[in-house]
């Protein structure tokens, strides 16, 4: 063969020979990222940020169901601990989800943690994320369902509550029909009516008036309120209830305190305090109104020398409905809303109220509430 013609022939070889082998090297290469994104730890890109943007919970579990990725939100359900999924509810449908690749929705109630009593309600979302990760949302309805649950308590009370006094008017009817003939007899039955039928007024209004309290606008028209005033009007609207009771009403404190808000609505919750105090107060006793202003905070505490409330009630006198002696209240036609009106009233202000009770030596109600400032208070004054 000629020997100008090798030369050619071995160049082309040789070419073909370096690119079959660049060929192998690159696919070789490209085998390993692959090899190495499989078994690697590391979320794609930009779920990292994604997951930790997220308010609800989000948690990103490697095939192995390791938590490799999870929200603020997740931990503060306490689904996931030590790297693991907390509940096997959300085990077994993330396992469906690998295995049949399908995304699955579905609500469920878990317990609050590996170690929690309480309970929350999820709306949680799986499906696939990439070839390799499993993506679990959990939205969380807990307060949707406490709503829910807090609506047919009411419901149900609030059929309770005017079921006695509606029985006991018709009853008193049939009564005063059958004793028309006898005229103290239908004196008696006529004042008993009356007070059944002011029992169920009452009742009505109150359940009217915490309704308005818990809408959105309940403050429809607030301005600088006098406390002075406040607690003036409220003692003048229990002075005939304490005299009939043979309690003293006794008032002090700092004056001039200035608040933002509704007068009738303050004026409404004290006279309730006022009047629950009254109500539970041994003959002969004091109830005490204080007002203090310091740091930004005004305070209106009620104090009475009445029986007190149990330490495993004081968690709950600010329930609807709730009594503390259930006996005593339906004898006074008390309605069991005058505390929860109170504490909707003082949130709606921007405050809070506070309670301190011994069993025997009494009970003390607190509000208090942000102090209108003096820019604020002249401009709306002048207004």
């Amino acid at each position: 063969m000629d020997s100008a013609l090798l030369v050619p022939l071995a160049l082309a070889f040789g070419i073909a020979v370096g690119v079959g082998v660049t060929a192998l090297l690159v696919a070789s290469a490209r085998r390993g990222q692959r090899a190495v994104a499989v078994v690697s730890t590391a979320v794609p890109d930009g779920v990292d940020q994604v997951i930790e943007a997220l308010e609800s919970a989000g948690i990103v579990l490697d095939p192995s169901n390791t938590v490799v990725k999870a929200s603020p939100g997740a931990m503060a359900f306490g689904l996931v601990w030590n790297q693991a999924l907390v509940h096997p509810e959300l085990v077994t449908i993330v396992d469906r989800v690998r295995r049949y690749g399908e995304p699955i929705t579905q609500e469920l109630e878990l317990s609050r943690g590996p170690f929690g009593d309480a309970n929350i309600y999820l709306f949680v979302r799986v499906a696939r994320l990439g070839a390799r990760y499993i993506l679990l949302l959990a939205e969380d309805r807990t307060e949707s369902y406490r709503l829910d649950e807090v609506r047919r308590d009411f419901v149900a009370n609030i059929s309770h509550e005017l079921k006695t006094p509606i029985g006991a008017v018709g009853l008193l009817a049939e009564a005063l029909q059958a004793a028309s003939d006898d005229p103290d007899q239908v004196r008696r039955f006529a004042k008993r009516l009356t007070k059944e039928a002011d029992r169920l007024a009452r009742i009505t209004q109150e359940i009217i008036e915490l309704s308005r309290l818990q809408a959105a606008d309940a403050l429809t028209s607030p301005h600088v309120v006098e406390i002075d005033h406040v607690v003036a009007l409220a003692i003048d609207q229990n002075r005939v209830a304490a005299e009939s009771s043979r309690v003293t009403i006794v008032s002090g404190g700092d004056a001039g305190a200035e608040v933002y808000g509704d007068e009738p609505l303050l004026a409404v919750a004290l006279h309730n305090l006022i009047a629950n105090a009254i109500q539970y107060s041994p003959k002969g006793s004091r109830v005490g109104v204080g007002v203090s202003n310091a740091d930004g905070i005004v305070e209106i505490a009620v104090t009475d020398q009445g029986i007190g409330i149990p330490d495993d009630e004081l968690d709950r006198v600010f329930e609807r409905f709730f009594r503390i002696d259930p006996a005593r209240s339906r004898h006074t036609g008390g309605s069991g809303l005058g505390l929860s009106i109170v504490k909707h009233v003082v949130q709606n202000h921007g405050g809070d109220i506070r309670v301190w009770s011994q069993p025997g030596n009494g009970s003390t109600f607190t509000i208090r509430l942000p102090e209108a400032s003096h820019a604020t208070a002249a401009s709306l004054k002048e207004a």
